[in-house]
Formats: structure tokens, C-alpha cells, sequence
């Protein structure tokens, strides 16, 4: 993938550069090396650095804000992916004790012409859940907020339906928040 240097002279931009991160690659092994945790604000992107964490959603928001100041060509993705403890290990045995195989797990990550990149954690990688993507589209940070969350539950009250899961949806909502805890310690 080309390398492009951080030039920007925006709020956003200046703190990165302050810390020595000069390019787009050392702000992307940057980013994936900040823990995994939600944010104050899941929609203020200044919050992944001032806070050192944030999820899929906001360490990839981050990363498409400052691509576009700083004129880099990326999107960001949404996809939705079957979210199972081979291709989500940190999840723990929560589906297994529900007798589920996988739940419906929004996902956010970034593309480069034919790259997909996914910074979420130090051992993230998009080929772990590749296969496994039933939907993708692309978003705006912005849209990492309430519009995800609702397509998301949309989805999964879809797949509850679409699959006889015998569950109600708030019960798999929170099976899910479980896994992301899991994912957080």
C-alpha cells in the first residue's frame, strides 16, 4: 500500500504529528496498538487519542477523518459479520452456553483500492472474519454513532426472525454486549 505523509494543519491532524507520527503507515500501527475500549463519545473521534482507546468504530473513524484532510483515499466500511469464537476468540464460550453459533456483529474497518484494513487491536486482521461478512457499506464517521447501532439491531431482529433463534432480541442484544465485554478485558 502507498504511504502518505501527514500534512494537514487541522485539530485533528497537529496532535498526531506532535506525538512523531508523520504517515499514514506509523499512525496506522499506531492506532492498532492503542486498547481496545469504548469511548466518552462514540462519535467525537479526537476522543481515540485523548482517551487512548476506542473500538472498531472509532479508531476507523479516526482513521477516515484524517484521511480526508489529509487527501488520502479510504473508506470506511461497515460490514456485518457472523461474529463466532473461531474468528472472534476473545469472545469466551457465550454463544456455546446459548447454543448459538455466531450473532450478527457490526463491524467497522477501513478500505484502500482492493486493501481492507483493520486496526481494531494489535492482532486484528480482516482475513479472521472475511469469510464470514454477510453485508458491507460504506459510512461516514459520523454514522459510527446511532446509525450503526440501529442498522445493526434492524439486522439482528431480522436474523432472529429469518432464523427461529428462540431468544428474544433483547437477550441476544445483551449476549452480545457480554462478548464485547469480553473483548474489552
Amino acid at each position: 500500500m502507498k504511504n502518505y505523509h501527514l500534512l494537514a494543519e487541522d485539530p485533528l491532524t497537529q496532535p498526531i504529528l506532535s506525538k512523531g507520527i508523520k504517515d499514514w503507515s506509523g499512525l496506522l500501527e499506531y492506532v492498532r496498538h492503542i486498547p481496545y475500549g469504548r469511548n466518552a463519545n462514540r462519535t467525537d473521534v479526537s476522543l481515540v487519542i485523548k482517551e487512548h482507546q476506542g473500538t472498531c468504530s472509532s479508531k476507523h473513524a479516526l482513521l477516515k477523518t484524517v484521511a480526508d484532510l489529509n487527501s488520502i483515499p479510504a473508506t470506511l466500511i461497515m460490514g456485518i459479520y457472523k461474529m463466532n469464537v473461531n474468528n472472534t476468540p476473545k469472545i469466551g464460550n457465550v454463544l456455546e452456553e446459548h447454543d448459538l453459533d455466531y450473532i450478527p456483529e457490526a463491524h467497522c474497518y477501513l478500505r484502500i483500492g482492493d486493501q481492507t484494513i483493520d486496526v481494531t487491536s494489535a492482532s486484528s486482521s480482516f482475513d479472521r472474519i472475511q469469510d464470514a461478512v454477510l453485508e458491507e457499506q460504506a459510512i461516514i464517521p459520523e454514522q459510527v454513532g446511532a446509525y450503526k447501532v440501529d442498522v445493526h439491531k434492524i439486522f439482528i431482529k431480522e436474523w432472529i426472525v429469518e432464523n427461529n433463534i428462540s431468544l428474544s432480541f433483547e437477550e441476544v442484544w445483551n449476549l452480545r454486549e457480554q462478548c464485547i465485554k469480553n473483548l474489552s478485558s
